[in-house]
């Protein structure tokens, strides 16, 4: 089977050469960092280069855009870290893959984030930000990356594909849940992965309590084609925020909010005679936790949506997840995460009403290993069910090999 083969190779390169990667990429990181202006300037270059395989049932799950079953998707991210004194500091992320999300489409290199940050006083109680980043909303969004993220892939919310869509408004309530059978990359989860929109973020810390809020050209649901400003402008903003209160060092809390438009300019002309795409909104409440204690670490989130849908109304879904990682040794790691969304009802147009997505759960099992401070294997198997409707069940086993400069 291909996935073991890879496996197989991956731990095979590792263990017999764990000394001279080591070594090399020690002596990489060397090369790749600058300083210039008596270290008042300090510039890194940085990155990973991921193996990832995949076998799952049709239709494939989550954001994978595939009609194979067995995929192999490799990923070259390249990350530019730059300090200017204090104050000042830049950071780039580059992608040479096979797009966004899992795919069996060719190659091609994208810029990801870019940012310019401020920060002028020492203590962080503020620092304004301008660029293309992930969104400050929720707990996932920071550690995303493949290195921290215990999963090859994201929690449910931020990948399950639902009847929304950005394109073109539904033509009636009918059509509206009818449509969601083509090609699902027409339409929207919640939040499509990290939100990497583009726009203007302040943050800071007080004590205990930290802020974040941003103006964004695409709303979370937005799509990885809408973050880019050259794609979308800023003529229907998205406003995001987060507030955070750690009382310890073991908990964190955040209260989180999402309000903004969430239709491509293309779908104005399907629009409501006299509407316009501001008038059609996703509003987002969102509740996580953290917890870290000795070996163990505990996250959750839950988010409540309401999306407002041309011809029909209001469609509104709550989901949420709960994520354990447990370290068994410095190298060897487990974790474990459910995911559930529900799904509201929404009007027929003849005085009835209808459930406009299927409630789901999926269960997530993972299995980490580093085996050097620069390569990590990551195996998992995910099993996901439709409770409610045709209780359609998908299988997938997935593979990650990691290794980072």
């Amino acid at each position: 089977m291909k996935l073991i083969r890879t496996l197989i190779f991956c731990v095979l390169v590792s263990t017999a050469s764990a000394f001279e990667i080591d070594d090399f990429f020690d002596r990489l990181d060397n090369t790749l960092t600058i300083a210039a202006f008596e270290d008042n300037l300090r510039a890194r270059l940085s990155g990973t280069i991921d193996l990832e395989t995949y076998h799952f049932q049709q239709p494939a799950p989550g954001l994978i855009d595939s009609k194979i079953d067995n995929l192999f998707n490799p990923r070259l991210t390249l990350f530019l870290d730059a300090q200017f004194g204090s104050q000042i500091y830049f950071f780039a992320q580059s992608r040479l893959d096979r797009g966004f999300d899992p795919s069996d489409r060719g190659a091609q290199i994208r810029l990801d984030e870019y940012a310019l940050r401020f920060t002028p006083w020492e203590d962080g109680r503020f620092t304004v930000q301008l660029g293309k980043f992930a969104t400050v909303v929720g707990n996932w969004v920071p550690r995303h990356l493949s290195w921290d993220n215990p999963f090859v892939n994201a929690p449910l919310v931020y990948e399950n594909i639902t009847a929304i869509s950005d394109k073109a408004a539904p033509a009636s309530p009918s059509d509206f849940v009818r449509r969601f059978d083509h090609e699902k990359y027409e339409f929207n989860p919640v939040i499509w992965g990290p939100s990497y929109a583009s726009g203007v973020s302040v943050s800071g810390r007080f004590g205990q309590f930290d802020y974040a809020a941003e103006i964004k050209n695409a709303s979370l649901a937005s799509r990885p084609e809408s973050w880019s400003l050259t794609e979308i402008d800023f003529d229907h903003p998205a406003f995001d925020a987060r507030l955070g209160f750690r009382p310890s060092q073991i908990w964190n809390f955040g209260l989180s909010a999402s309000d903004g438009p969430y239709l491509r300019p293309e779908a104005q002309r399907t629009l409501p005679r006299g509407r316009d795409i501001d008038d059609y909104r996703e509003l987002v409440l969102g509740q996580d936790i953290s917890f870290a204690w000795h070996h163990l670490q505990l996250w959750t989130e839950f988010y409540e949506a309401r999306f407002e849908i041309p011809r029909v109304g209001d469609g509104d879904t709550f989901a949420y997840y709960l994520e354990a990682k447990y370290k068994f040794t410095p190298q060897f790691f487990g974790a474990l995460r459910w995911n559930q969304q529900l799904f509201g009802n929404v009007s027929d147009g003849t005085g009835g009403q209808f459930h406009w997505g299927e409630n789901l759960g999926r269960i997530d099992v993972a299995a980490g290993y580093r085996f050097t401070p620069h390569t990590q294997l990551k195996v998992q198997y995910s099993f996901q069910r439709e409770t409610t409707g045709a209780h359609n069940e998908n299988n997938m086993v997935a593979a990650q090999f990691t290794t980072r400069f």
